[in-house]
């Protein structure tokens, strides 16, 4: 419960009665806030959301601005501000004023990822933004073309170590989950696999379907009617869960000797640093409630989405800890910084 605070400026006399007020409401078991704060927010609350409008990241950022508008009483205004790897958006929402009017909806690449691709940012993940909560999470799936003889990944495991740099394995580009989804593989499973990046996933499935590539990490929602046709197999998902849009296939962390492999993509809210806490409070508050729906769940479970919910203080420890995991599996896999 938040602790109320008067002002020096009050007489005693004054202090005393709004003291025993206070007591008797925080007897009833009812937060007492103070008064700037429980009004939050009196006006729109900007969502900035770091990629074009249309894709993935979008369609989750409209489903909880919607959510949150309701539980906040105000509206929820999506800002797309897409470009450089998601970086336009977040130096939007660094610069902008610490009052809780605008946040930004954050991938892991851009706060993980990004200060090990690029020789500069404008922004500090760690140090320019409060973070307020997790709130999804997703999966790549690793998929092989019919010609590959797997149909585990143990066995893919195997054919690629009896054949060193003949694998290849597409991606949407340097440095994307992908590429990285990749990167972890090779470097745990202890296998040379040739890497071709592509400018987006489109054109990389089209070389993958027409059997010029043998694999491919990338987003479920990518891959489940090929999967289903038979033009593609699937082995393995890359978080420790299983997911939800196909259960029967494993986790890549399931395979012996993989114990180690995760890769989550998870997604989440973050204000400017300075924001009051008791603003992230309420925020991360009603994040947890109306992620915690069962309407919330289906509609995301149905997409191959997880809920991931957090405290601030795990989502800062979480940042943290990925940032050191993905800077190691870049400098492994040699890439150079832009």
């Amino acid at each position: 419960m938040a602790v109320f605070q008067l002002p020096d400026s009050f007489s005693p006399g004054r202090r005393g009665l709004l003291g025993t007020a206070a007591a008797a409401v925080a007897g009833a078991g009812l937060s007492v806030l103070p008064a700037w704060a429980a009004a939050y927010p009196e006006k729109p609350v900007r969502l900035v959301v770091p990629f074009p409008a249309g894709g993935a990241t979008d369609f989750m950022a409209r489903g909880l601005g919607q959510k949150l508008s309701e539980r906040l009483g105000q509206a929820v205004v999506i800002d797309n501000k897409g470009g450089a790897g998601g970086q336009l958006g977040a130096e939007a929402v660094a610069g902008a004023a610490p009052d809780g009017y605008t946040l930004l909806f954050a991938t892991m690449g851009s706060l993980t990822i990004n200060p090990s691709i690029y020789r500069t940012l404008r922004y500090d993940p760690q140090k320019s933004f409060e973070p307020v909560s997790t709130t999804h999470s997703t999966a790549n799936l690793l998929v092989v073309h019919p010609s590959v003889k797997a149909g585990t990944v143990e066995e893919l495991l195997v054919l690629a170590r009896r054949n060193p740099g003949q694998l290849t394995f597409a991606s949407a580009g340097n440095g994307t989950t992908s590429h990285l989804s990749g990167e972890l593989f090779k470097s745990l499973g202890g296998v040379d696999m040739v890497h071709v990046p592509y400018k987006g996933s489109a054109p990389a499935m089209a070389d993958f379907l027409g059997g010029r590539i043998s694999m491919m990490f990338d987003t479920t929602s990518n891959f489940v009617e090929h999967v289903k046709t038979g033009k593609l197999r699937a082995l393995g998902v890359t978080s420790r869960k299983r997911s939800s849009a196909m259960p029967t296939v494993p986790s890549i962390s399931e395979t012996p000797g993989m114990g180690d492999y995760e890769m989550s993509l998870w997604l989440g809210v973050l204000a400017p640093a300075g924001t009051p806490r008791d603003v992230i409070g309420r925020l991360n508050t009603e994040l947890g409630r109306l992620m915690s729906t069962p309407e919330m769940g289906k509609q995301l479970s149905d997409a191959g989405i997880e809920v991931r919910l957090s405290s601030p203080a795990e989502f800062a420890a979480l940042i943290r800890s990925d940032t050191l995991k993905w800077a190691s599996v870049i400098k492994r896999s040699g890439m150079q910084p832009e």
